[in-house]
């Protein structure tokens, strides 16, 4: 159905130096390969895809392997075929062309400023006497509720103080994904993992980092066991590994930048889970200790459409 082809017929605006909330929104796909590296048209087909439900990890502008598996996940769902290449079929079936948001505007309060944590120590003991490892930047903060890379948030807004009261453009990815997931198939090679409903459906589709070679992720299936939501972190060096030469057992404290993000979902092998990540634009360039990381936004919204029982299946 798609052919690659050399030529591009896609109505691209300023170079990603110059990259304005109007180019983005006017950006408009007929036919051919997006562009390599940053370009408007990239950045509305993230967004684009997150509305449709179908996550492409952090929103940044730039094309490579992680809008690619999203997009094939897109077609997957929607019984297209699978390729992993935009084309005007894909195009039209997420809508690119009927004129919806894809930017918004966002006006900073003071809870946007309040709510930072002091700089994190690399020190695993030295960050187990916080009270919380949670964002320390607001454009940190504001990156993450939006699904944004925190470069590209700062590039739409060149001029921002990011203070109280000023006005940003963010991207608009809509409300997160509703329903009950009864399974969920980790697909190592593809590095995303797909919830399906009862009846088989799938419903969502996130990109994830799992276990290296030396700590791989668990085979076969799995069950959840339970869903806790801003965790506390248990390093036990003679359970799991040991970090900067500690060898005590400390307890973290909870927060988005804590070593399992936002969420833990447990899994039915001791010590495994699904949980968030401080390094979202990472997944795809970094291993787990055997976890399965998600973005925080990701597993949050995940968290909400699983229950304990739910069927975790590992697959190459």
């Amino acid at each position: 159905m798609r052919t690659l082809i050399s030529g591009l017929a896609i109505m691209l605006a300023a170079p990603a130096l110059a990259m304005t909330a109007d180019d983005i929104n006017t950006a408009q796909y007929t036919d051919g390969a997006i562009p390599n590296g940053q370009s408007a048209i990239t950045v509305k087909l993230q967004v684009l895809l997150d509305q449709a439900g179908i996550s492409p990890g952090v929103i940044d502008g730039y094309s490579g392997g992680m809008s690619e598996s999203a997009l094939r996940g897109f077609e997957a769902r929607e019984g297209l075929e699978v390729d992993g290449v935009l084309d005007p079929e894909v195009w039209a079936a997420l809508g690119g062309s009927n004129g919806g948001a894809i930017l918004q505007s966002y006006t900073l309060t003071q809870e946007d400023l309040s709510n930072l944590s002091a700089e994190i120590p690399d020190n695993v003991a030295e960050k187990a006497k916080m009270e919380m490892l949670g964002f320390t930047r607001v454009t940190e903060a504001l990156a993450e509720r939006f699904h944004m890379d925190e470069d590209f948030l700062k590039l739409l807004n060149p001029d921002a103080a990011f203070a109280e009261g000023d006005t940003i453009t963010v991207t608009d990815t809509g409300p997160d994904l509703e329903g009950a997931g009864a399974r969920i198939e980790i697909r190592k090679s593809e590095q995303r993992a797909v919830v399906f409903d009862a009846e088989g459906n799938m419903l969502t589709n996130y990109p994830v980092a799992i276990g290296s070679k030396e700590t791989p992720s668990p085979e076969g299936s799995l069950e959840v066991t339970a869903v806790a939501i801003d965790p506390t972190y248990s390093y036990r060096p003679s359970v799991n590994f040991e970090a900067d030469g500690v060898k005590e057992e400390l307890t973290l404290p909870p927060g988005p930048n804590g070593p399992v993000g936002s969420v833990w979902i447990d899994l039915s092998k001791p010590t495994y889970g699904l949980h968030g990540t401080s390094a979202p634009a990472k997944l795809f360039s970094a291993s787990s200790h055997g976890c399965v990381r998600f973005t925080n936004w990701d597993v949050k919204e995940l968290a909400h459409m699983v229950s304990k029982g739910v069927v975790v299946d590992f697959v190459e």
